[in-house]
């Protein structure tokens, strides 16, 4: 499905208006039998097109991130499409993305999400403070019958950089909209981990990676992060302060901008997370899966790093240094997720979100159903010494390169999704 890109939030005012019931009225003529609802649903699932904006701005100085989520503004989703819900009747009062249920079955995860993750702190790494974080939590886990999970029963906890529980950083509507998609994908896959939102003072390599170091001190054995930026020869110095941590899940979205090497997904220390396209199907696995890709500069981020050394596990011939990506999971807003934010200007209740930004805390939750990794290991290894248990995606492209897999999916390893997608939870445990 092909989207129009960064949209306005008068986008959902303007395609709501503009939608017709001159279908539905029609067909409610001829068949006496179909509700003019039914009628109209079907006419918006077959044309309505997803957009979307971004919730964060691109970053405007080197070592700047930006944070990697889409929050959808119109069209119909493949959630709506799958159960017949119109553009015109999808509000912020309900759910129009995948919820906890699609994604454990999408990736074989329904029985490890039912009973394993007990006792096991998933940790979230955002710049800036959510202050409705906690609450907005509390929403999507009742919504789907989760249980709780709040600082009153130890389940929830956000702190700064430094480990305050009260000298928070500023708020900013974008990044708490992306630290809404986070909690809720940690929430959706492993409901019985506990959480830690460490935030940022602000969107600096050196604060996030210095958050990052804080959520391994406070006991994480899983950190996601979903923001990126371009690389540069820092990154190899970034590489030992923040993202050395032998026995730690780090996971790191692969970028939103198609085509092209971010850091740092691009460091030989994390797992580096695509992003795919999930549709509902006929298939044994009632799934399939594509390379996440709308436009030349709109997809999953894959590519060869222009600095970053290739670790050992890593087998490509085409690339010398570190490859982006390892692994994959769902990004594309038009097959996006539920989210419930309520903060500033973004916050409209129940939102869509794609991007990597999706990608990055499923798999970092998929490693905390899996099992706390062993003592010095480097987790981004595990899924090469098990590649059977991940489902391997064979099509789709997310723009034009030299090397053809840098670029676009084959059977076996590609750039754009790595390995794959989780199958249960073999390739992530070690």
């Amino acid at each position: 499905m092909r989207t129009t890109p960064h949209n306005t939030p008068s986008t959902r005012r303007r395609w709501r208006r503009t939608l017709s019931a001159v279908t539905a009225t029609a067909a409610l003529l001829l068949t006496g039998l179909a509700t003019a609802a039914q009628a109209q649903a079907a006419a918006d699932t077959s044309t309505s097109k997803v957009t979307w904006t971004r919730s964060c701005a691109l970053p405007r100085h080197q070592g700047e991130m930006a944070c990697n989520a889409l929050r959808v503004t119109g069209g119909v989703t493949a959630f709506q499409k799958q159960h017949g819900i119109s553009a015109k009747t999808a509000e912020a009062t309900s759910p129009s993305g995948y919820g906890p249920t699609d994604l454990r079955s999408a990736y074989g995860l329904t029985s490890a999400a039912a009973n394993n993750g007990s006792g096991r702190t998933i940790a979230i790494v955002d710049a800036y403070d959510d202050p409705n974080a906690e609450s907005d939590l509390a929403a999507y886990r009742s919504h789907y019958g989760l249980p709780a999970c709040t600082t009153a029963d130890g389940c929830f906890k956000k702190v700064s950089q430094t480990g305050s529980t009260t000298a928070l950083p500023t708020a900013d509507s974008g990044w708490a909209g992306e630290i809404s998609l986070d909690l809720d994908m940690a929430s959706a896959i492993c409901p019985n981990c506990h959480i830690t939102l460490v935030e940022a003072k602000s969107a600096s390599m050196a604060n996030l990676g210095t958050a990052v170091n804080e959520a391994v001190a406070l006991g994480a054995k899983y950190v996601s992060n979903s923001y990126g930026g371009g690389e540069s020869s820092s990154d190899a110095s970034y590489d030992s302060a923040y993202f050395n941590h032998p026995g730690v899940a780090i996971t790191v979205s692969a970028g939103d901008a198609g085509y092209g090497a971010e850091y740092p997904a691009a460091s030989k220390y994390v797992t580096a997370v695509g992003g795919t396209s999930l549709t509902a199907s006929s298939t044994t696995r009632g799934w399939t899966e594509s390379v996440w890709r709308t436009s030349s500069t709109e997809g999953t981020g894959s590519g060869c790093s222009a600095y970053d050394t290739k670790p050992t596990w890593q087998t490509d011939t085409g690339c010398t240094r570190r490859m982006i990506a390892d692994v994959s999971a769902v990004a594309d807003p038009a097959t996006g997720v539920s989210v419930y934010d309520t903060y500033g200007a973004d916050g409209q209740g129940w939102v869509t979100y794609g991007g990597t930004s999706a990608s990055a805390p499923i798999i970092a939750s998929v490693y905390a159903l899996a099992g706390t990794p062993s003592t010095g290991s480097y987790p981004a290894k595990f899924p090469y010494a098990n590649t059977s248990a991940l489902n391997d995606v064979t099509s789709g492209s997310n723009g034009s390169c030299t090397t053809s897999y840098f670029c676009t999916a084959r059977t076996g390893y590609d750039g754009p999704t790595g390995l794959g997608t989780p199958e249960g939870l073999g390739a992530f445990t070690g």
